[in-house]
């Protein structure tokens, strides 16, 4: 009897953990569905949420584009102003490595720009994608490849700068070093610079000395066409008849109107130096 007792108290004990183990692999399965249908929830969440989010980071993308050639472009500016200025080292300075290092960086971060767009856009369905987006992102390339070949021709144009600054430095500098070194040929040099400056003087001379001559004969051109003119005139009135007699009695007139003016003057002083 105490083996029989024994014996169900043991099939009572076993009993209740069978169940509770049922129990308990039920509900992991009840919370494995569970888990899945949440999985499914936000994947369907992330499936929609996708093409707003497509369309923010195009635009976004494409702004941080513009604003890299905006810097591309500044950049440039201070870039040419090296190859312009008057004075320029012989060798790069600080700030010209510098600009032109952030110049590439730049190059370097639009063309990792465009590379995000372009796997955005081919990314996007056919039908969705939009022929604005396509002509946006060909004129990013294109400016792009317009920039990298403003930059080869600035730093060409920069280097040929340098070496005809430098040609120029060396040229001096051996002419000098040359004068140092042969005292006799610099005096002799300048003697052959002031025979130049002399022989400049006598040419100075030549030219007003000959400016003067061409004045000098261009009075004399203008005394004989007034003697011509002189003449013609003469001429003229000795063929006319009569004229030499008007002209006479011109000049007689002319001589009696003086003659009366001056007598009138007379005694208008006579009168009032006789009244004072």
């Amino acid at each position: 009897m105490n083996v029989k007792r024994t014996i169900e108290d043991c099939i009572r004990i076993l009993t209740p953990s069978k169940r509770t183990s049922a129990e308990e692999s039920k509900r992991y399965k009840g919370e494995r569905g569970e888990n899945r249908e949440r999985g499914r929830e936000v994947n369907v969440m992330a499936s929609s949420a996708a093409s707003p989010s497509g369309s923010a980071g195009w635009t976004q993308l494409r702004q941080q584009a513009r604003t890299l050639e905006t810097q591309t472009e500044n950049l440039f500016h201070t870039y040419a102003q090296f190859s312009s200025s008057a004075n320029i080292p012989p060798k790069p300075t600080d700030e010209e490595r510098e600009t032109e290092s952030n110049i590439e960086e730049l190059l370097s971060k639009r063309e990792s720009v465009i590379s995000h767009l372009t796997r955005l856009l081919d990314s996007e369905a056919a039908l969705t994608s939009s022929a604005l987006k396509q002509n946006n992102l060909s004129l990013l390339r294109e400016k792009l490849a317009s920039h990298r070949r403003d930059l080869s021709r600035l730093r060409g144009s920069l280097h040929q700068a340098r070496d005809r600054a430098n040609l120029l430095t060396n040229v001096r500098s051996d002419i000098d070093q040359y004068r140092a070194n042969n005292p006799e040929a610099a005096e002799a040099e300048y003697m052959l610079n002031e025979r130049n400056r002399i022989d400049h003087s006598h040419d100075m001379a030549d030219s007003v000395l000959s400016q003067a001559y061409a004045v000098n004969d261009n009075f004399v051109l203008q005394r004989e066409t007034l003697a011509s003119i002189n003449r013609r005139i003469t001429l003229a009135a000795s063929q006319v008849p009569g004229i030499n007699t008007l002209m006479s009695r011109i000049s007689a007139k002319k001589r009696r109107d003086g003659i009366i003016m001056g007598c009138f003057i007379a005694a208008c002083f006579v009168v009032f130096w006789w009244f004072t």
